[in-house]
């Protein structure tokens, strides 16, 4: 592991050119990797794998949507694409990417293909962190591990596709075979990850969670809908509004904090966009750390995993959502946005994400 210094915190990471791909080969040569839900990370990190020469296979139900993507997407039924039971029973690994409410409604299932000797591969510590509220509680002679790339399934595809690697973070939670760490170092090299850092399975769904309701998620459409609503009601027209608030943040000055660091970006901008933004960044994190503490704490207490749990176990909760996210869509500054996307230049439609 190479020793690296983050803002004078050294910390221990794993890069692909110390761990290469060959590497990962050689320790998961004789593992069947079975890829059990295709929904937001199971297509990524199943092709990746299948891209990178592991014998891979999924996972799903039959006569579903995610059934028809996966022969979509290349994968052939009764060869590498099997009913669920069934790629459980072939398994060596089994890759538990469904949803939370679903890996706890499968998990009955799930449990009674876990042998001595198999390992248990997850993306998300919830299952096992809230084990009291999930009844995830795998066997003790099976191995434990975790990999959680730092973004969406669909960023970790394109990134593999254009020669990076999305950031992830590992964890052992069980380590029955004395060679978990291997395992699961080389899970993450063969899914395409750009590089590996530790962790625990609590810390990983602590730090996602508050993230999700935070800066990736929660709090940038709060803080979106927030400016776009004072512009609106000064005057400032729809297509002003948006491209003020969403557009040059995503497209122009984001690249900026991601290619160099705030500094970076800062230093790239006018100087009246400079003193303002130092003059005012004080006041937003001082008004907000209040709701991050907030949020915090209620994930660290339980009442986050609760309410997801709770709400997302309901027969009408895909119903519900769609509702949610139709008025999400449907909202004067996203149906702006909509508008405002179809103007990009088509150079720029590749590789936009918002």
């Amino acid at each position: 592991m190479a020793k690296l210094n983050f803002g004078g915190v050294e910390e221990e990471v794993i890069t692909r050119e110390e761990y290469p791909l060959e590497k990962a080969r050689q320790t998961l040569q004789n593992e069947t990797i079975a890829v059990i839900g295709y929904g937001v990370q199971g297509p990524g990190q199943a092709l990746n794998m299948k891209d990178n020469g592991f014998n891979v296979i999924v996972g799903q139900r039959k006569n579903s949507k995610t059934w028809d993507k996966a022969i979509a997407d290349g994968w052939l039924p009764g060869s590498t694409l099997f009913d669920i039971e069934e790629a459980l029973q072939k398994a060596t690994i089994i890759c538990y990417l469904l949803s939370d409410a679903g890996q706890i409604a499968l998990w009955p299932t799930v449990s009674k293909y876990l042998t001595k000797g198999k390992t248990l591969y997850f993306s998300h510590g919830f299952g096992i962190t809230f084990k009291d509220k999930t009844g995830i509680v795998p066997p003790p002679d099976v191995d434990v591990i975790l990999v959680a790339p730092k973004g969406s399934g669909t960023s970790l595809r394109r990134m593999f596709l254009e020669g990076r690697g999305l950031n992830s973070s590992f964890a052992i939670y069980q380590d029955a075979s004395g060679n978990a760490r291997e395992k699961v170092i080389s899970m993450g090299i063969a899914i395409g990850s750009g590089y590996l850092f530790p962790t625990d399975f609590k810390k990983e769904v602590f730090s996602d969670l508050t993230g999700e309701r935070g800066t990736l998620m929660g709090a940038i459409q709060g803080i979106f809908e927030a400016q776009y609503s004072v512009l609106r009601k000064n005057g400032h027209s729809p297509s002003e509004a948006f491209n003020e608030t969403v557009e040059e943040l995503t497209q122009s000055l984001m690249p900026l904090v991601a290619e160099n660091g705030m500094d970076w970006m800062y230093a790239n901008c006018s100087t009246t966009a400079q003193r303002g933004a130092l003059d005012w960044k004080d006041k937003f994190r001082d008004a907000t750390l209040p709701v991050f503490e907030e949020l915090y704490n209620s994930v660290a207490s339980g009442k986050e995993a609760e309410r997801t749990i709770t709400l997302n176990s309901q027969p009408d909760y895909r119903e519900k959502l769609e509702l949610e996210l139709k008025a999400l869509r449907e909202s004067e500054m996203w149906q702006a946005g909509a508008v405002v996307r179809t103007l990009r230049p088509e150079r720029s439609k590749k590789n936009v994400l918002v």
